[in-house]
């Protein structure tokens, strides 16, 4: 398995700090949260990816996920797809290798026909995969309740070429426990790029630092293919840096014994 490994920013946190933190920690890159003071209007993006080169880390984004991509309504989801698209070509301007977005629909459920708003995501889906800039590759992230849960999501697979975020604590809320976590990455590891490590205790979006929640993480990435290659992103929310480099330690040894008993197979 060839991974690299980051964690997302939060709002409040200054990219030069998460950026020094992410040197100091030895992290690979940061995912920059592309929302608040960091929507694609309100800073440079040459000086963002400069500042990432100085220290010699990647970069990944989480594009804006309160944009209505799955909307009923055709000008709200023009709209909204130009502004990912947008945000994306930022992104691409920063060099980001990697873009996070949401594939879901905000339509009142009890006006809408499920079928057709899915129908409308996926719409949607092929379109943000089309055109945003080749050099970012959009990941689509499982969202519990949305229309495309971790459940379903192997439908999302089978109707576009779209790649996966697979977001460890929403695969939690939408009622998976460690071994299906395991399966289905084991299932679909093709085309699962990217991962939010996301822990928690219990079916709740509790994003706590990583090791202590209850997901036995070396079962669930022990079940990727053993030549499985792409990126890892502890997602907990603080401020607090000294969380993520706790959280940082206990990832560096899941991924040694993950490591280890691959060799040993």
């Amino acid at each position: 398995m060839e991974n690299t490994t980051g964690f997302v920013t939060q709002l409040g946190m200054d990219h030069e700090a998460a950026f020094d933190v992410a040197e100091e920690y030895g992290f690979d890159y940061v995912e920059l949260l592309m929302d608040g003071d960091y929507e694609r209007r309100a800073f440079d993006p040459v000086a963002v990816r400069e500042a990432a080169a100085a220290r010699d880390l990647d970069l990944l984004v989480h594009l804006p996920f309160a944009l209505d991509v799955g909307s009923a309504y055709e000008h709200v989801r023009e709209g909204a797809i130009r502004e990912l698209v947008a945000a994306a070509e930022t992104a691409a301007e920063m060099g980001a290798e990697k873009g996070v977005a949401h594939a879901n629909s905000k339509a009142w459920g009890p006006a809408w026909d499920r079928d057709h708003l899915r129908d409308i995501v996926l719409d949607s889906v092929r379109e943000m995969d089309a055109e945003t800039p080749d050099d970012v590759e959009i990941c689509f992230e499982n969202i519990p309740g949305g229309a495309f849960s971790t459940r379903n999501f192997p439908d999302l697979f089978e109707e576009t070429d779209a790649a996966m975020t697979f977001d460890t604590g929403h695969a939690r809320v939408d009622g998976l426990d460690s071994a299906e976590m395991a399966r289905f990455v084991g299932d679909h590891g093709d085309r699962i790029s990217h991962f939010h490590l996301n822990d928690t205790r219990k079916p709740q979006d509790e994003h706590l630092p990583f090791g202590s929640g209850t997901i036995d993480f070396e079962r669930v990435l022990g079940a990727l293919p053993a030549d499985w290659s792409g990126t890892l992103s502890l997602e907990v929310f603080t401020l607090d840096y000294g969380y993520i480099g706790v959280s940082k330690e206990y990832l560096d040894e899941v991924l040694t014994a993950v490591d280890t008993e691959t060799v040993g197979e």
